[in-house]
Protein backbone atom coordinates (compact mmCIF):
# COMPACT_ATOMS: atom_id res chain seq x y z
CA UNK A 1 0.00 0.00 0.00
CA UNK A 2 2.89 2.37 0.81
CA UNK A 3 4.44 2.04 -2.66
CA UNK A 4 0.96 2.43 -4.18
CA UNK A 5 0.36 5.69 -2.31
CA UNK A 6 3.84 6.97 -3.10
CA UNK A 7 3.19 6.50 -6.81
CA UNK A 8 -0.18 8.25 -6.46
CA UNK A 9 1.29 11.20 -4.58
CA UNK A 10 4.04 11.61 -7.17
CA UNK A 11 1.37 12.53 -9.75
CA UNK A 12 -0.27 15.25 -7.63
CA UNK A 13 0.16 18.81 -8.90
CA UNK A 14 -1.67 22.12 -9.18
CA UNK A 15 -4.12 22.85 -11.99
CA UNK A 16 -1.65 25.37 -13.47
CA UNK A 17 1.13 22.79 -13.48
CA UNK A 18 -1.15 20.22 -15.12
CA UNK A 19 -2.35 22.40 -18.01
CA UNK A 20 1.21 23.57 -18.71
CA UNK A 21 1.58 20.30 -20.64
CA UNK A 22 -1.08 21.42 -23.18
CA UNK A 23 0.53 22.78 -26.35
CA UNK A 24 -0.71 24.74 -29.35
CA UNK A 25 -2.28 22.62 -32.08
CA UNK A 26 -3.43 19.86 -29.75
CA UNK A 27 -6.89 18.35 -29.40
CA UNK A 28 -8.17 18.34 -25.82
CA UNK A 29 -11.18 16.34 -24.61
CA UNK A 30 -13.30 18.04 -21.95
CA UNK A 31 -15.56 15.82 -19.84
CA UNK A 32 -19.03 17.26 -19.52
CA UNK A 33 -22.52 17.24 -18.04
CA UNK A 34 -22.30 17.88 -14.28
CA UNK A 35 -18.72 16.58 -14.30
CA UNK A 36 -16.92 19.56 -15.91
CA UNK A 37 -13.52 19.84 -14.15
CA UNK A 38 -13.88 23.54 -13.38
CA UNK A 39 -10.56 24.05 -11.57
CA UNK A 40 -8.50 22.59 -14.40
CA UNK A 41 -10.67 24.27 -17.02
CA UNK A 42 -10.18 27.62 -15.26
CA UNK A 43 -6.42 27.13 -15.36
CA UNK A 44 -6.60 26.32 -19.08
CA UNK A 45 -8.61 29.50 -19.76
CA UNK A 46 -5.95 31.45 -17.84
CA UNK A 47 -3.22 29.85 -19.97
CA UNK A 48 -5.17 30.31 -23.23
CA UNK A 49 -3.51 33.59 -24.37
CA UNK A 50 -0.23 31.66 -24.65
CA UNK A 51 -1.83 29.06 -26.92
CA UNK A 52 -3.28 28.93 -30.43
CA UNK A 53 -5.27 26.35 -32.41
CA UNK A 54 -6.15 24.19 -29.42
CA UNK A 55 -9.34 22.25 -30.18
CA UNK A 56 -11.64 21.50 -27.25
CA UNK A 57 -13.75 18.42 -28.03
CA UNK A 58 -16.82 18.05 -25.83
CA UNK A 59 -20.43 16.88 -25.76
CA UNK A 60 -22.79 18.59 -23.28
CA UNK A 61 -21.33 20.83 -20.57
CA UNK A 62 -23.04 22.43 -17.57
CA UNK A 63 -21.84 25.66 -16.00
CA UNK A 64 -19.58 28.56 -16.89
CA UNK A 65 -18.37 28.69 -20.48
CA UNK A 66 -15.78 31.45 -20.44
CA UNK A 67 -13.69 29.24 -22.72
CA UNK A 68 -16.08 30.12 -25.58
CA UNK A 69 -16.28 33.85 -24.98
CA UNK A 70 -15.74 36.03 -28.10
CA UNK A 71 -12.07 36.16 -29.01
CA UNK A 72 -11.23 32.95 -27.19
CA UNK A 73 -11.56 30.96 -30.44
CA UNK A 74 -8.13 32.24 -31.49
CA UNK A 75 -6.69 30.20 -28.65
CA UNK A 76 -9.24 27.53 -27.70
CA UNK A 77 -11.79 26.57 -30.35
CA UNK A 78 -14.64 24.35 -29.23
CA UNK A 79 -15.75 21.40 -31.34
CA UNK A 80 -18.95 20.15 -29.70
CA UNK A 81 -20.75 16.93 -30.60
CA UNK A 82 -23.95 18.14 -28.90
CA UNK A 83 -24.86 21.79 -28.51
CA UNK A 84 -25.61 22.80 -24.93
CA UNK A 85 -27.06 26.24 -24.19
CA UNK A 86 -23.72 27.63 -22.98
CA UNK A 87 -22.05 27.13 -26.40
CA UNK A 88 -25.07 27.59 -28.70
CA UNK A 89 -24.39 31.24 -29.45
CA UNK A 90 -20.73 30.55 -30.24
CA UNK A 91 -21.69 27.75 -32.67
CA UNK A 92 -24.26 29.86 -34.49
CA UNK A 93 -21.90 32.83 -34.71
CA UNK A 94 -19.18 30.63 -36.23
CA UNK A 95 -16.84 30.90 -33.24
CA UNK A 96 -17.23 27.22 -32.36
CA UNK A 97 -17.72 24.07 -34.39
CA UNK A 98 -20.43 21.40 -34.29
CA UNK A 99 -19.89 17.78 -35.33
CA UNK A 100 -23.16 15.84 -35.80
CA UNK A 101 -22.92 12.25 -34.51
CA UNK A 102 -25.22 9.82 -32.64
CA UNK A 103 -24.19 9.43 -29.02
CA UNK A 104 -23.57 5.70 -29.51
CA UNK A 105 -20.89 6.45 -32.10
CA UNK A 106 -19.03 9.33 -30.42
CA UNK A 107 -16.65 7.13 -28.39
CA UNK A 108 -15.73 5.30 -31.59
CA UNK A 109 -14.47 8.57 -33.08
CA UNK A 110 -11.86 8.68 -30.31
CA UNK A 111 -10.97 4.99 -30.30
CA UNK A 112 -10.66 4.71 -34.09
CA UNK A 113 -8.35 7.71 -34.37
CA UNK A 114 -10.76 9.73 -36.50
CA UNK A 115 -10.70 12.27 -33.66
CA UNK A 116 -7.46 11.40 -31.88
CA UNK A 117 -7.19 12.90 -28.37
CA UNK A 118 -3.92 14.42 -27.20
CA UNK A 119 -5.07 15.38 -23.71
CA UNK A 120 -8.18 14.34 -21.76
CA UNK A 121 -9.46 16.53 -18.91
CA UNK A 122 -11.51 14.30 -16.61
CA UNK A 123 -13.14 14.45 -13.15
CA UNK A 124 -13.14 11.38 -10.91
CA UNK A 125 -13.68 10.11 -7.37
CA UNK A 126 -10.75 9.36 -5.03
CA UNK A 127 -9.20 5.93 -5.58
CA UNK A 128 -10.47 2.92 -3.65
CA UNK A 129 -8.16 0.54 -1.78
CA UNK A 130 -7.21 -1.06 -5.11
CA UNK A 131 -6.30 2.25 -6.76
CA UNK A 132 -9.39 2.56 -8.97
CA UNK A 133 -11.14 5.93 -9.40
CA UNK A 134 -14.77 6.11 -10.51
CA UNK A 135 -15.82 8.44 -13.32
CA UNK A 136 -18.79 9.27 -11.10
CA UNK A 137 -21.70 11.11 -12.73
CA UNK A 138 -20.33 10.95 -16.32
CA UNK A 139 -19.09 7.69 -17.76
CA UNK A 140 -20.78 7.93 -21.18
CA UNK A 141 -18.19 9.31 -23.57
CA UNK A 142 -15.51 10.11 -20.99
CA UNK A 143 -14.19 6.64 -20.24
CA UNK A 144 -13.35 5.88 -23.87
CA UNK A 145 -11.87 9.37 -24.38
CA UNK A 146 -9.59 8.87 -21.36
CA UNK A 147 -8.55 5.43 -22.58
CA UNK A 148 -7.72 6.89 -26.00
CA UNK A 149 -5.85 10.02 -24.89
CA UNK A 150 -2.07 10.32 -24.88
CA UNK A 151 -2.16 12.34 -21.64
CA UNK A 152 -4.83 12.27 -18.90
CA UNK A 153 -5.29 15.16 -16.47
CA UNK A 154 -7.71 14.25 -13.66
CA UNK A 155 -9.40 16.32 -11.03
CA UNK A 156 -9.89 14.02 -8.06
CA UNK A 157 -12.85 15.29 -6.09
CA UNK A 158 -13.80 14.08 -2.62
CA UNK A 159 -17.43 14.87 -3.47
CA UNK A 160 -17.64 12.90 -6.70
CA UNK A 161 -19.91 9.89 -6.09
CA UNK A 162 -18.39 6.47 -6.64
CA UNK A 163 -20.72 5.01 -9.25
CA UNK A 164 -20.51 1.34 -10.16
CA UNK A 165 -20.61 -0.53 -13.47
CA UNK A 166 -18.04 -0.16 -16.24
CA UNK A 167 -17.06 3.12 -14.63
CA UNK A 168 -13.50 2.91 -13.34
CA UNK A 169 -10.00 4.02 -14.27
CA UNK A 170 -6.86 2.97 -12.37
CA UNK A 171 -4.79 5.81 -10.97
CA UNK A 172 -1.77 4.50 -12.89
CA UNK A 173 -3.51 5.64 -16.10
CA UNK A 174 -3.63 9.23 -14.80
CA UNK A 175 -0.65 11.39 -15.73
CA UNK A 176 -1.50 14.46 -13.63
CA UNK A 177 -3.71 14.47 -10.54
CA UNK A 178 -5.28 17.71 -9.28
CA UNK A 179 -6.98 17.24 -5.89
CA UNK A 180 -10.16 19.35 -5.50
CA UNK A 181 -13.05 19.53 -3.05
CA UNK A 182 -16.19 21.26 -4.35
CA UNK A 183 -19.85 20.40 -4.81
CA UNK A 184 -20.93 19.23 -8.24
CA UNK A 185 -23.34 21.45 -10.20
CA UNK A 186 -26.99 20.61 -9.65
CA UNK A 187 -29.92 20.67 -12.07
CA UNK A 188 -33.15 21.02 -10.13
CA UNK A 189 -36.28 19.41 -11.55
CA UNK A 190 -38.95 22.00 -12.20
CA UNK A 191 -42.60 21.25 -11.62
CA UNK A 192 -44.24 20.03 -14.81
CA UNK A 193 -46.79 22.44 -16.29
CA UNK A 194 -50.41 21.35 -16.84
CA UNK A 195 -49.57 20.97 -20.55
CA UNK A 196 -46.57 18.75 -19.79
CA UNK A 197 -48.69 16.78 -17.32
CA UNK A 198 -51.24 16.18 -20.10
CA UNK A 199 -48.52 14.89 -22.44
CA UNK A 200 -47.16 12.74 -19.62
CA UNK A 201 -50.61 11.25 -19.00
CA UNK A 202 -50.93 10.18 -22.67
CA UNK A 203 -47.44 8.63 -22.64
CA UNK A 204 -48.02 6.84 -19.35
CA UNK A 205 -51.06 5.15 -20.90
CA UNK A 206 -48.72 3.56 -23.47
CA UNK A 207 -46.40 2.11 -20.81
CA UNK A 208 -47.23 -1.43 -19.62
CA UNK A 209 -46.22 -2.95 -16.28
CA UNK A 210 -42.72 -4.41 -16.52
CA UNK A 211 -41.58 -1.97 -19.24
CA UNK A 212 -38.02 -0.67 -19.43
CA UNK A 213 -37.82 3.09 -19.91
CA UNK A 214 -35.53 5.61 -21.53
CA UNK A 215 -36.22 9.26 -20.89
CA UNK A 216 -34.26 12.43 -20.41
CA UNK A 217 -34.62 15.42 -18.12
CA UNK A 218 -37.18 18.19 -18.39
CA UNK A 219 -40.86 18.96 -18.07
CA UNK A 220 -42.20 16.18 -20.30
CA UNK A 221 -40.17 13.33 -18.69
CA UNK A 222 -41.14 14.73 -15.29
CA UNK A 223 -44.77 14.76 -16.42
CA UNK A 224 -44.47 11.11 -17.43
CA UNK A 225 -42.87 10.07 -14.14
CA UNK A 226 -45.69 11.68 -12.17
CA UNK A 227 -48.21 9.46 -13.96
CA UNK A 228 -46.47 6.15 -13.32
CA UNK A 229 -47.56 5.70 -9.72
CA UNK A 230 -49.97 2.89 -10.61
CA UNK A 231 -47.38 0.91 -12.61
CA UNK A 232 -45.46 -2.14 -11.42
CA UNK A 233 -41.93 -3.44 -11.89
CA UNK A 234 -40.65 -0.77 -14.26
CA UNK A 235 -37.00 -0.76 -15.30
CA UNK A 236 -34.50 1.80 -16.56
CA UNK A 237 -32.05 1.59 -19.48
CA UNK A 238 -31.28 5.15 -20.52
CA UNK A 239 -28.49 7.49 -21.53
CA UNK A 240 -29.24 9.64 -18.44
CA UNK A 241 -31.57 9.81 -15.48
CA UNK A 242 -32.46 12.36 -12.84
CA UNK A 243 -34.13 12.74 -9.44
CA UNK A 244 -37.57 11.60 -10.64
CA UNK A 245 -36.24 8.06 -11.09
CA UNK A 246 -35.03 8.05 -7.47
CA UNK A 247 -38.55 8.87 -6.28
CA UNK A 248 -40.02 5.92 -8.20
CA UNK A 249 -37.33 3.55 -6.92
CA UNK A 250 -38.09 4.59 -3.35
CA UNK A 251 -41.82 4.16 -4.04
CA UNK A 252 -41.22 0.57 -5.24
CA UNK A 253 -42.43 1.31 -8.78
CA UNK A 254 -39.04 0.99 -10.45
CA UNK A 255 -37.67 -2.40 -9.41
CA UNK A 256 -35.86 -3.43 -12.63
CA UNK A 257 -36.90 -7.01 -11.82
CA UNK A 258 -38.66 -7.62 -15.16
CA UNK A 259 -35.79 -6.41 -17.32
CA UNK A 260 -34.52 -8.96 -19.81
CA UNK A 261 -31.08 -7.30 -19.89
CA UNK A 262 -29.32 -6.43 -16.62
CA UNK A 263 -32.28 -7.43 -14.44
CA UNK A 264 -32.28 -5.63 -11.11
CA UNK A 265 -30.09 -2.81 -12.41
CA UNK A 266 -30.61 0.78 -13.56
CA UNK A 267 -28.31 1.14 -16.57
CA UNK A 268 -27.25 4.60 -17.78
CA UNK A 269 -24.37 6.60 -19.22
CA UNK A 270 -24.52 9.68 -17.00
CA UNK A 271 -26.51 11.50 -14.32
CA UNK A 272 -28.06 14.98 -14.32
CA UNK A 273 -29.75 16.16 -11.17
CA UNK A 274 -29.28 17.29 -7.59
CA UNK A 275 -27.21 16.18 -4.61
CA UNK A 276 -30.03 13.81 -3.72
CA UNK A 277 -29.38 11.93 -6.98
CA UNK A 278 -25.61 11.88 -6.40
CA UNK A 279 -26.09 10.53 -2.87
CA UNK A 280 -28.47 7.86 -4.19
CA UNK A 281 -25.99 6.73 -6.87
CA UNK A 282 -22.94 6.65 -4.58
CA UNK A 283 -21.78 3.05 -4.14
CA UNK A 284 -25.34 1.87 -4.90
CA UNK A 285 -25.29 -1.60 -6.49
CA UNK A 286 -28.66 -0.97 -8.19
CA UNK A 287 -27.01 1.71 -10.40
CA UNK A 288 -24.60 0.78 -13.19
CA UNK A 289 -23.06 3.39 -15.46
CA UNK A 290 -21.51 2.25 -18.74
CA UNK A 291 -19.89 3.91 -21.78
CA UNK A 292 -22.25 5.26 -24.44
CA UNK A 293 -21.10 2.82 -27.09
CA UNK A 294 -22.78 0.16 -24.93
CA UNK A 295 -25.74 1.97 -23.33
CA UNK A 296 -26.81 3.62 -26.60
CA UNK A 297 -26.11 0.72 -28.96
CA UNK A 298 -29.49 0.04 -30.63
CA UNK A 299 -28.72 -3.69 -30.68
CA UNK A 300 -28.12 -3.62 -26.91
CA UNK A 301 -31.22 -1.48 -26.30
CA UNK A 302 -33.35 -3.91 -28.32
CA UNK A 303 -32.45 -6.75 -25.91
CA UNK A 304 -34.74 -5.10 -23.36
CA UNK A 305 -38.25 -6.44 -23.94
CA UNK A 306 -41.02 -3.81 -23.74
CA UNK A 307 -38.48 -1.01 -24.22
CA UNK A 308 -40.22 2.38 -24.18
CA UNK A 309 -38.10 5.26 -25.52
CA UNK A 310 -39.38 8.79 -24.90
CA UNK A 311 -37.72 11.62 -26.83
CA UNK A 312 -38.61 15.21 -27.66
CA UNK A 313 -38.81 17.26 -30.86
CA UNK A 314 -38.84 20.84 -32.03
CA UNK A 315 -41.27 20.14 -34.86
CA UNK A 316 -42.82 17.21 -36.73
CA UNK A 317 -44.11 17.45 -40.30
CA UNK A 318 -47.26 15.83 -41.61
CA UNK A 319 -45.35 12.88 -43.08
CA UNK A 320 -43.72 12.10 -39.70
CA UNK A 321 -40.29 13.66 -40.18
CA UNK A 322 -38.92 14.73 -36.79
CA UNK A 323 -36.64 17.72 -36.31
CA UNK A 324 -35.03 17.85 -32.86
CA UNK A 325 -31.63 19.45 -33.42
CA UNK A 326 -32.22 22.77 -35.18
CA UNK A 327 -34.67 25.62 -35.64
CA UNK A 328 -34.57 25.93 -39.40
CA UNK A 329 -30.90 26.28 -40.29
CA UNK A 330 -29.98 27.51 -36.79
CA UNK A 331 -28.33 24.69 -34.86
CA UNK A 332 -29.94 24.07 -31.48
CA UNK A 333 -28.74 20.78 -29.95
CA UNK A 334 -27.84 17.55 -31.72
CA UNK A 335 -29.08 14.04 -32.38
CA UNK A 336 -27.87 12.90 -28.95
CA UNK A 337 -29.30 9.48 -28.23
CA UNK A 338 -32.67 9.96 -29.91
CA UNK A 339 -32.04 7.85 -32.99
CA UNK A 340 -30.19 5.19 -30.97
CA UNK A 341 -33.18 4.67 -28.68
CA UNK A 342 -35.88 5.12 -31.33
CA UNK A 343 -34.30 2.34 -33.37
CA UNK A 344 -33.49 0.19 -30.36
CA UNK A 345 -37.03 0.41 -28.99
CA UNK A 346 -38.46 -0.32 -32.44
CA UNK A 347 -36.57 -3.61 -32.49
CA UNK A 348 -37.46 -4.53 -28.92
CA UNK A 349 -40.10 -7.21 -28.35
CA UNK A 350 -43.15 -5.13 -27.38
CA UNK A 351 -41.11 -1.93 -27.68
CA UNK A 352 -42.56 1.55 -28.21
CA UNK A 353 -40.52 4.46 -29.64
CA UNK A 354 -42.24 7.74 -28.71
CA UNK A 355 -41.68 11.33 -29.85
CA UNK A 356 -43.32 13.84 -27.50
CA UNK A 357 -43.79 17.59 -27.92
CA UNK A 358 -46.21 20.40 -27.04
CA UNK A 359 -48.54 21.23 -29.92
CA UNK A 360 -47.40 24.88 -30.03
CA UNK A 361 -44.40 27.10 -29.30
CA UNK A 362 -44.70 30.89 -29.19
CA UNK A 363 -48.16 30.72 -30.76
CA UNK A 364 -46.88 28.63 -33.69
CA UNK A 365 -47.85 25.04 -34.42
CA UNK A 366 -45.15 22.44 -33.86
CA UNK A 367 -47.03 20.00 -36.07
CA UNK A 368 -46.21 21.54 -39.44
CA UNK A 369 -47.01 20.88 -43.09
CA UNK A 370 -43.30 20.99 -43.93
CA UNK A 371 -40.20 21.40 -41.81
CA UNK A 372 -38.57 24.83 -41.87
CA UNK A 373 -35.99 25.34 -44.65
CA UNK A 374 -32.66 24.03 -43.42
CA UNK A 375 -34.17 22.00 -40.55
CA UNK A 376 -32.37 18.78 -39.74
CA UNK A 377 -34.25 15.47 -39.86
CA UNK A 378 -33.27 13.80 -36.59
CA UNK A 379 -35.66 10.84 -36.85
CA UNK A 380 -36.80 9.95 -40.35
CA UNK A 381 -40.42 9.28 -41.22
CA UNK A 382 -39.33 5.68 -41.80
CA UNK A 383 -38.34 5.33 -38.13
CA UNK A 384 -41.16 7.18 -36.38
CA UNK A 385 -43.84 5.19 -34.53
CA UNK A 386 -45.72 7.26 -31.93
CA UNK A 387 -46.04 11.05 -31.77
CA UNK A 388 -47.66 12.51 -28.64
CA UNK A 389 -48.90 16.03 -27.83
CA UNK A 390 -51.26 17.23 -25.10
CA UNK A 391 -54.11 16.43 -27.52
CA UNK A 392 -53.37 12.73 -27.79
CA UNK A 393 -51.35 10.00 -29.49
CA UNK A 394 -50.73 9.56 -33.23
CA UNK A 395 -49.69 5.99 -34.10
CA UNK A 396 -47.90 6.38 -37.44
CA UNK A 397 -46.13 3.08 -37.87
CA UNK A 398 -47.20 1.18 -40.96
CA UNK A 399 -49.56 4.00 -41.92
CA UNK A 400 -49.89 5.65 -45.32
CA UNK A 401 -49.06 9.33 -45.74
CA UNK A 402 -52.78 10.07 -45.90
CA UNK A 403 -53.38 8.20 -42.64
CA UNK A 404 -50.41 9.91 -40.98
CA UNK A 405 -51.65 13.34 -42.00
CA UNK A 406 -55.07 12.67 -40.46
CA UNK A 407 -53.53 11.31 -37.24
CA UNK A 408 -51.12 14.23 -36.83
CA UNK A 409 -53.75 16.89 -37.57
CA UNK A 410 -55.88 15.27 -34.85
CA UNK A 411 -53.18 15.91 -32.22
CA UNK A 412 -52.25 19.40 -33.48
CA UNK A 413 -53.56 22.44 -31.63
CA UNK A 414 -57.20 23.07 -32.71
CA UNK A 415 -56.31 26.61 -33.87
CA UNK A 416 -54.06 25.17 -36.59
CA UNK A 417 -55.96 22.10 -37.77
CA UNK A 418 -57.86 23.81 -40.57
CA UNK A 419 -54.67 25.45 -41.86
CA UNK A 420 -52.81 22.13 -41.75
CA UNK A 421 -55.60 20.35 -43.61
CA UNK A 422 -55.57 23.01 -46.31
CA UNK A 423 -51.79 22.68 -46.69
CA UNK A 424 -52.10 18.88 -46.85
CA UNK A 425 -54.52 19.18 -49.77
CA UNK A 426 -52.17 21.61 -51.55
CA UNK A 427 -49.30 19.12 -51.08
CA UNK A 428 -51.54 16.30 -52.43
CA UNK A 429 -51.19 14.38 -49.15
CA UNK A 430 -55.00 14.25 -48.91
Amino acid sequence: MTSWMDSYRSKICTARQAVAVIASGQRVFLTGNCSVPKTVLGALVERAPKLHDVEIVQVLTVGDASYVHPGMEKHLRVNTLFISDNVREAVNEGRADFTPCPLSEIPGLFRSGRLPIDVALIHVSPPDEHGFCSFGVEVGVTKTAAQSAKIVIAEVNERMPRTLGDSFIHFSKLDYIVPVDYKLPELVMGKATPLQEAIGRHIAALIPDGATLQMGIGGIPDGVLRHLRDKKDLGIHTELFSDGVVELVEAGIITNEKKTLHPGKIVAGFLLGTQRLYDFAHDNPIVELHPSEYVNDPFVIAQNDNMVAINSAIEVDLTGQVCADSIGSRFYSGVGGQLDFIRGAARSKGGKPIIALPSTAKSNSRIVAQLKPGAGVTTTRNDVHYVVTEYGVADLYGRTIRQRVRALIDIAHPDFREELERAAHELRYL
